[in-house]
């Protein structure tokens, strides 16, 4: 079974309460954004990547400034 995260934006924190009484359950978590700011970029690249792919797929934050939430699907 999918697993769902709807992420509310910390601009947006009176939707969360709201958002997580209508739409928490076991395959849905609503969580509040708990960045400070996008990630630091490293000066250099390792030399071997360890992981296969980057486990972030796509960058959530234009959607959470433009709507204030979004639909993330987990692994």
């Amino acid at each position: 079974m999918a697993h769902f995260y709807l992420i509310v934006s910390q601009q947006e924190p009176n939707r969360y309460p709201y958002l997580k009484h209508v739409y928490a359950n076991e395959t849905m978590e609503v969580i509040l954004d708990r960045r400070l700011a996008d990630r630091r970029e490293r000066q250099a690249r390792p030399v071997s990547e360890r992981r296969r792919t980057d486990r972030r797929i796509r960058n959530v934050s234009d959607a959470l400034k433009q709507y204030g939430w979004v639909l993330a699907r987990g692994r």
